[in-house]
């Protein structure tokens, strides 16, 4: 098996996996998935708000908060769970495609920088 199908394989895989997210902490009565905290929910659980955290928090706005679609923030399990998958294979796609984008873009500039 190549090497490019193996990798392929494995992102589909964690694409599958990533409902995991909200599905573990639903099942054991967690606030939120791990590392995917809110400045206050840091606050609650450390004490304090770090000064950089506090300072970069508005800087990004996520295109899908919450890895849900507009309009299903409340939605069951079952309908967060395609949104997890959908916005994997989303985040996927536009990382292939901007590597792509950039591989070709640098393989020009090479190109005429040798000619």
């Amino acid at each position: 098996m190549k090497a490019t199908t193996k990798l392929w394989i494995g992102l589909l895989a964690l694409v599958v996996l990533s409902p995991l997210g909200i599905v573990l902490p639903a099942k054991f009565g967690a606030e939120s998935a791990w590392g995917e905290w809110s400045g206050e929910e840091i606050q609650k659980l450390v004490g304090y708000l770090p000064s950089g955290m506090s300072q970069l928090a508005d800087l990004w706005k996520a295109p899908l908060p919450g890895y849900a679609l507009r309009g299903q923030e409340s939605a069951p399990l079952g309908a967060l769970s395609l949104s997890y998958i959908a916005s994997g294979v989303l985040g996927v796609a536009v990382v292939v495609g901007v590597s792509i984008l950039l591989g070709k873009a640098l393989a020009r500039r090479e190109s005429s920088d040798a000619s």
